[in-house]
């Protein structure tokens, strides 16, 4: 069940308390983001449940991306600056190409025709499940310049 649209709609439909905590973090970004060096990521630890991934990347075309899913984590992706494709599927539409990695709480998916695309722009964010399997970073029009940050949120709260 993938929510997705403007941070402050959702912050005002989602009550939980650490989706809230991880609002407020995504309210105050600070400028530091836009020193990460393209194709890096660097983690912070919001709490024992929580962490952030800050991330700096080029978005690319559909075909070099692919589906991915969790189940230890609960992904809150955000874009602070530019706009990517974003395609959602149940897990059960899609193949596994790599199967479950526990360390890195991974699976990986071969890209199926049954899925949906979301459009998310800076100040937006899309809400992935562990039954979502989610293919971000893909290019709207042209490849373009993304800082995301990406918020996991632990399913064993």
């Amino acid at each position: 069940m993938a929510i997705f649209w403007k941070l402050d709609c959702i912050k005002n439909q989602i009550k939980e308390d650490n989706f809230q905590l991880a609002f407020n973090y995504l309210e105050n970004i600070s400028n530091d983001i836009f020193e990460i060096k393209n194709g890096d990521c660097v983690k912070e630890l919001i709490n024992e449940n929580m962490f952030v991934l800050k991330q700096a990347y080029f978005s690319k075309p559909r075909n070099e991306c692919f589906f991915e899913s969790h189940k230890k984590y609960i992904d809150i992706q955000y874009i602070v600056k530019g706009s990517e494709i974003m395609d959602v599927s149940h897990i059960d539409d899609l193949e596994i190409n790599e199967a479950y990695n526990e360390e890195k709480d991974f699976t990986k998916y071969s890209t199926k025709n049954a899925f949906s695309s979301l459009h998310i722009k800076e100040k937006e964010l899309a809400i992935f499940y562990p039954s979502d399997g989610h293919q971000p970073c893909i290019k709207v029009d042209k490849s373009e310049q993304i800082y995301k940050v990406v918020i996991k949120i632990s399913t064993n709260n």
